[in-house]
Formats: structure tokens, C-alpha cells, sequence
């Protein structure tokens, strides 16, 4: 049977292919160390899995749930929004929790792209953006990001596109995968450049809290409801990612849009996951920053493993990655990932799976103990 045409254009996420590589690896007993992937390999907070425990045994909350999300998570979601990025949101209008932000991605496209329309989409960028563009069987129209550019858009450039048939844009500040943090004179040219071209400006913003001093959001520029939708998600900053909880945020038209899609597409997230999301949003501060100094002292046993391998990064840059930039005498960092991955059995992510512009680059992640990323740079001594 022939697969719809959709899918034509549509290959399988390149982390689930070479996932399968690395499983035979295994199988043959090369232990590899997977460097790769930015799935948290920390536990959330007591208080949370408590909470799932305390509210899973309850008798009444296995039920279906409201496609809008439980008001008590809605309302941690706002108050979390007031307190870490200033921003005021209507609990009941202007918030839409998520079974994980990656399926808002695949909403939002969904919900406003036909046929024939255009997304703009960052070169380098989470691939996902592309695939949920091509789903929705609207065209992807890159635009270029460079380090020499500070991983910003350039508008003068993108002003020379027909932008005449754009109706969104994905964005994505601290970026994945360059760790550049967000910027508050960009965010307001994002909102001005939306503006001026009816563009629907959609901020994924998952990384802003991990090693990061100064969390921002898209939504503190004056006016940008008007054209900025914002996805969030406690996968990374709260160690949920299995749990699958996100949230998009944004004008309540633009909520009530995505909903209709939405409500069509899932019946509610389990009550007990949405309370202990709750519950972790109310978290102090200290949890920030104890996850920090986690991930900070892991940041410096990646720089070593990169001075090792000649590469050249940026140490200001924030998230749960360390972007670094390939020595000459490698083609690419697909090059460099296969001479590690097959010789030291240690995989780091080749750059070029995020685009062209970032064929020159590898990816490393801060998700795996000081101790694997010491045995990573010993077995990396050994080849070289």
C-alpha cells in the first residue's frame, strides 16, 4: 500500500536512525557513549513524582480530561510566566497546555498553512520545523543563520524574499542548536518584521532556563500578541521530558484557532501528569539553580572533549548543548561524528543534520554524568 503524498517528501528523524545503529553497536559490545541526544538524565523534583503518586491513587482522576487543560495547571503556567519573564497571561484564554511542545509544532502548522503557503525556517535549525511545514503541505523557505551574523536572522536579507504568500516564521531563542541566547532587540525586530508582513511569528522556547541568568520570552515585547505565538515546555528546565508536557501561549484567538485542531486530535493530558506539572512549576528558584551547577560543571568536561578534538566554540553560549566548530582538516562534522562514533565509540552530533549552515559544526550534550563525559575523552585520547 502507497503512503499518502504528504509523507513524500518526509524522511525518518535522523536521531531514530542512528539510534538503531547505536543498538547494534551495543549488541556487539562496543558500550557506546551516547553524547548526542538532549533528553535530561536528571530526575524532576521529589515534590513532583510525589504529587503523581498522591493523585494517582485517587479513584476519580483517570477520566477524560478538558481538551483546554486542567485550570490548575493553567494557572501555574501563568503565574511561572508573571514571575521568571514578567509576562501577564489570562489563565482561562490566552494558555493551551500540550502533550509535549513538539506536537504545538505540528498544531500550529496544522492550523493556519495550506497548500501553496510559505513558512520561513532557520538554516540551522530543529528539524522539526521542516517536518511540520511539509505535513501541513504548505513550502519551507529557509533563512540563513550564521555565526558571523550571531546566529540572528538578517532582515535586510529576508526583506528581498517575496514575502507575499509568508505566513509564518519559526524562531527559536537560546537557540538549538548554536546555544545563542535570546536577545531582547531581536525579539522586538521579530514583532516589527511580523508586522509589517502579516507574519505569524512562532517562538519555540524550551532552553531559556538551563544556564541561563536571564530567562526571556518573546512575549515581553510590548504588542506581540498581535503576532507571536510562544511554545514552552518543562522537558528540559524541570527534567520532564517523558512526561510530555508543554504549553503554548498567546492571544486567545490564536488559542481558540490551535484548539480546534487540537481537540479533534487527542482527548487531554492524565490529571495526575498536570497536577505534578503544577507542582513543578512552582518550584523556587534553588532548583534552577542546583540543575545548573549540574549541567555547568558537565559544560567543562565537554570543552575538554572538544579541545581534544580541535574544534573552536563559543563559551557564552546557553542550553543543553555545546555547539563547536569543526577543525579544516575534516569535510564536515559528519566526518568527524563517524571517525568518533566508529573509532572511540562515542557519538556526538554531526552539525549538518540541522541544515546546511551547519555542515561545519558537531553537537554535544550535556544530558550524560561527569563520569561518561570523562570516560568519552579518554576513549577519544586513545584514537587520536
Amino acid at each position: 500500500m502507497q503512503t499518502a503524498k504528504r509523507l513524500e517528501h518526509i524522511n525518518e528523524y535522523y536521531f531514530s536512525q542512528k539510534l538503531r545503529e547505536i543498538d547494534e553497536m551495543n549488541r556487539q559490545g562496543r558500550q557506546v557513549i551516547n553524547l548526542g541526544i538532549g533528553s535530561p538524565d536528571l530526575p524532576p523534583h521529589p515534590n513532583v513524582i510525589r504529587v503523581l503518586h498522591e493523585e494517582s491513587a485517587k479513584p476519580h482522576t483517570h477520566a477524560y480530561q478538558s481538551y483546554k487543560g486542567s485550570p490548575v495547571l493553567r494557572q501555574a503556567i501563568a503565574r511561572w510566566y508573571q514571575q521568571h519573564y514578567g509576562v501577564q497571561l489570562n489563565a482561562d484564554s490566552e494558555i493551551l497546555p500540550l502533550i509535549g511542545s513538539k506536537e504545538g509544532i505540528v498544531h500550529l502548522c496544522m492550523t493556519y498553512l495550506d497548500e501553496g503557503d510559505i513558512a520561513l525556517i532557520p538554516n540551522p535549525g530543529y528539524p522539526t520545523y521542516r517536518s511540520a511545514v511539509l505535513l501541513a503541505g504548505a513550502q519551507c523557505v529557509e533563512y540563513r543563520l550564521s555565526e558571523q551574523q550571531g546566529w540572528a536572522p538578517d532582515f535586510e536579507e529576508l526583506e528581498k524574499f517575496d514575502l507575499s504568500r509568508v505566513k509564518m516564521m519559526w524562531v527559536n531563542y537560546p537557540h538549538m542548536p548554536t546555544g545563542q541566547n535570546a536577545d531582547i532587540h531581536l525579539f522586538e525586530n521579530l514583532v516589527a518584521f511580523g508586522k509589517k508582513y502579516s507574519v505569524l511569528i512562532c517562538h519555540d522556547n524550551p532552553y531559556s532556563f538551563i544556564l541561563n541568568d536571564d530567562p526571556v520570552s518573546l512575549l515581553q515585547v510590548p504588542g506581540a500578541q498581535d503576532v507571536v505565538v510562544e511554545l514552552n515546555s518543562l522537558s528540559k528546565s524541570q527534567n520532564m521530558a517523558g512526561w510530555r508536557v508543554g504549553m503554548l501561549c498567546g492571544a486567545h484567538e490564536r488559542i481558540n484557532d490551535v484548539l480546534r485542531f487540537k481537540s479533534n486530535m487527542d482527548s487531554g493530558m492524565f490529571l495526575p501528569v498536570q497536577l505534578a506539572a503544577a507542582a513543578a512549576l512552582e518550584l523556587s528558584p534553588d532548583w534552577y539553580t542546583t540543575v545548573n551547577e549540574v549541567y555547568a560543571a558537565r559544560r567543562l568536561k565537554a570543552f575538554e572533549l572538544l579541545d581534544l578534538l580541535g574544534c573552536k566554540y563559543r563559551k557564552e553560549q546557553v542550553g543543553l548543548f555545546v555547539w563547536a566548530a569543526v577543525p579544516n582538516n575534516y569535510k564536515d562534522g559528519f566526518e568527524l561524528s563517524d571517525k568518533v562514533l566508529h573509532h572511540a565509540n562515542v557519538f556526538i552530533t554531526p552539525g549538518g543534520i540541522f541544515g546546511s549552515e551547519g555542515n561545519g559544526y558537531v553537537r554535544v550534550s550535556l544530558c550524560s554524568s561527569e563520569q561518561k563525559l570523562e570516560e568519552a575523552i579518554k576513549r577519544i585520547e586513545k584514537v587520536l
